[in-house]
């Protein structure tokens, strides 16, 4: 029971996590925008550097790759509400309904994996170069969230007890 309670509450942690990214970027819109315009229009990489004709500096551009972030967390964010509510409601069932029941909890987690390491580790930080970036790197960031997100996810889907999943 208790680790069960436990892999909930990572759960819901996560949620709120998503929820105040979402609230932040959507309340604050300019300056997690700004983020996005400069790692597209790579302005801040190092100085001559090979990789500039990937930057891109056409501002719909940057708005649907911010758009597109913003669904994409939202999406995570209301998955593992209704993951953590599932896992919840199913805490005192047997072994085989909280598995189950964690199923959307896997596809949040899974989401925000990709999340971290597509568009963040791979499209920003390899494609566009921000790593060379001081000023607008998100590496950092990107790298703590994808292994927080991990980690909860291989808790999660971690036994139980012994041979229970």
């Amino acid at each position: 029971m208790t680790l069960r309670m436990a892999k909930t509450l990572l759960v819901f942690s996560v949620a709120v996590f998503y929820a105040f990214v979402v609230f932040n970027n959507l309340m604050d819109y300019d300056s997690n925008y700004q983020f996005i315009r400069h790692v597209l229009m790579m302005d801040s990489t190092f100085s001559g550097n090979q990789g500039m004709w990937r930057a891109i500096n056409q501002p719909v551009v940057h708005k649907l790759f911010y758009v597109s972030i913003i669904a994409w967390e939202t999406v995570t964010m209301i998955l593992s509400w209704w993951g953590g509510v599932r896992l919840l409601k199913s805490i005192h069932f047997n072994s085989a309904h909280f598995r189950q029941a964690s199923n959307v909890a896997i596809a949040a987690l899974t989401l925000s994996l990709l999340m971290w390491l597509t568009a963040f580790l791979s499209v920003g930080n390899e494609w566009f170069l921000m790593w060379q970036s001081k000023e607008w790197s998100g590496e950092s960031g990107a790298d703590h969230m994808f292994a927080i997100a991990g980690i909860i996810l291989l808790y999660l889907v971690m036994p139980n007890v012994e041979g229970e999943a």
